[in-house]
């Protein structure tokens, strides 16, 4: 259904992406119905005021006798209403679907539990620096609908699970599912489950990227026909050490030394392999590439070294909101003195159990706080609780000493205390510059 004209079309969900589903489907002259289960969401302001809105919950009537359904990836499908008109035969789809439906230009979409915007701004960035103009958007930035605006020459993608549960068009000239651990477990009924949308990204892409390190990121019968493959060593794009250096290796060839990039850790010297494997395979050229590489600093809130003073280092890595996410940026870091490692937030339903074997180091002191503080304050003999971060660094700042690194990689989302992972990541900022 690409024609929208005179079409009855039920948005649900405001904000960014719901916004952007509004203008896109009144420029093809649809007939648009927005609803929303917060009593006031997001961005209606920002909507016309002939545009009827139901607020506080889902609207049935309205559903049932709308032609096609646009649901934001906050909502399910599994939600009732939406279950009740999927099972009448009402289409439902989300904003990626209508993009995909609407553009001829080369996608390169990417996911995976953790590490996906970086690797995403990163292979942008090396498509720019190759002379393209870049389209780069989706579950980071500006909502995919909004960059049809402009003529792009290739559009680089972050997808979520929850965007991939309603995109059945997708043709990517590239595409990966950088890893899989337990995320969202709110959401879905195990971790399998997850999984099966992750590798929805896979479907009709010419070239997939698979992690050779993580089996969860390949399908059971997946053709090896177009398939490369990333990891540590031993396979289409891996590291190799040389003369005490550690190369960045595709398909043979030496890219580049990883001291030449900004980018520091394991977990991001594998982010840089997913990269460039897909970099080539959409045929962005090594000038590109390698210009990427060096100049690329990261992403704020992950990984990234927010404050040095006294010889201690502050690292923001906020955006560590799954355990998978906190398991890699323990397994990069190197720590001569002490860690002190904050924890904590929103769990989502997830087993905290992995930490364990990491944390548990005579020179690691974990320092929980929030919801599920108690659950994650039980995983290490040197635990201490608190109810808020503030509190927790307040507590230990008088005892640090040169060679420490404090640690914000709270393993959990940031909705029980803070507006998002960004908040959170800024008051922590904030809280490691202040003088004692």
């Amino acid at each position: 259904m690409n024609n929208y004209q005179n079409k009855s079309i039920c948005v649900v969900g405001l904000g960014k992406t719901g916004l952007s589903c509004v203008d896109f489907l009144l420029s093809k002259q649809a007939k648009v119905l927005v609803m929303d289960t917060r009593d006031t969401p997001s961005g209606v302001h920002q909507l016309a005021a002939d545009i009827p809105l139901h607020t506080g919950g889902l609207n049935q009537q309205w559903l049932l006798e709308s032609d096609l359904i646009v649901i934001s990836p906050g909502v399910s499908l599994k939600t009732r209403e939406i279950h009740t008109a999927l099972e009448a035969g009402i289409e439902v789809v989300g904003d990626i679907e209508l993009f995909c439906r609407e553009t001829n230009k080369p996608i390169i979409a990417i996911t995976g539990s953790n590490g996906k915007s970086t690797v995403t701004t990163l292979v942008a960035e090396m498509a720019k620096n190759a002379g393209l103009e870049v389209g780069m958007g989706g579950n980071i930035g500006i909502p995919a609908l909004s960059l049809l605006e402009k003529n792009y020459d290739i559009y680089v993608l972050e997808l979520s699970s929850f965007q991939l549960e309603t995109t059945y068009s997708l043709h990517a000239i590239a595409a990966t599912v950088l890893n899989v651990t337990e995320d969202h477990m709110d959401r879905y009924q195990d971790l399998r489950e997850y999984q099966q949308q992750k590798l929805k990204i896979y479907h009709q892409a010419k070239t997939a990227v698979v992690n050779d390190d993580d089996p969860l990121t390949k399908e059971e019968h997946q053709s090896s026909q177009n398939q490369v493959s990333f990891a540590q060593k031993n396979a289409d794009y891996c590291l190799q050490l040389v003369n005490n250096k550690i190369y960045l290796m595709a398909k043979g060839e030496r890219v580049l030394a990883c001291e030449e990039m900004q980018l520091t850790g394991s977990h991001n010297y594998l982010n840089a392999l997913a990269a460039i494997a897909l970099a080539q395979a959409a045929n962005i050229n090594l000038t590109g590439i390698k210009t990427a590489l060096r100049q690329f600093g990261g992403l704020a809130h992950r990984f990234q070294t927010v404050h040095f003073a006294d010889g201690v280092r502050w690292i923001n890595d906020s955006k560590a909101t799954n355990v998978g996410s906190t398991v890699a940026a323990l397994r990069g870091l190197r720590v001569k003195s002490n860690l002190y490692l904050l924890l904590g937030g929103d769990g989502k339903g997830a087993d905290f159990s992995e930490l364990a074997s990491l944390i548990n180091k005579p020179n690691f002191y974990c320092y929980c706080f929030g919801r599920d503080g108690a659950e994650l304050a039980k995983l290490s003999i040197q635990s201490k609780l608190f109810n808020t971060m503030e509190q927790a660094i307040e507590h230990f700042r008088p005892h640090l000493k040169e060679g420490d690194v404090v640690l914000l990689s709270p393993a959990c989302a940031s909705l029980d205390q803070f507006k998002c992972f960004e908040h959170r990541g800024n008051e922590f900022t904030r809280l490691a510059k202040l003088k004692e």
